[in-house]
């Protein structure tokens, strides 16, 4: 599979926020691993319209943690961080 042309992704106070929503599969879990490969450091914030619960043991296998978040409306808003920083 390849990476389609980048998600809206965008940088904050919060960390670096990466917005997946309305992607179809396997996109979304692409998108993300693609970014987090290429970020120095820090949290990243994902906008996805579902629990993506296939990405969570690719997180695990890279280092990084997750939390859900409180989305707006029907979102499902993640943290990742990495488990070294």
């Amino acid at each position: 599979m390849t990476v389609q042309p980048s998600a809206p992704r965008w940088q904050a106070d919060d960390g670096y926020h990466i917005d997946v929503r309305g992607l179809p599969a396997p996109q979304p879990m692409l998108q993300i691993l693609a970014l987090l490969e290429t970020i120095p450091a820090g949290a990243v914030i994902v906008h996805h319209d579902r629990e993506p619960i296939y990405l969570y043991p690719e997180l695990t296998e890279r280092g990084w943690n997750h939390e859900l978040l409180p989305g707006a409306g029907d979102e499902v808003r993640l943290r990742l961080w990495r488990n070294d920083v």
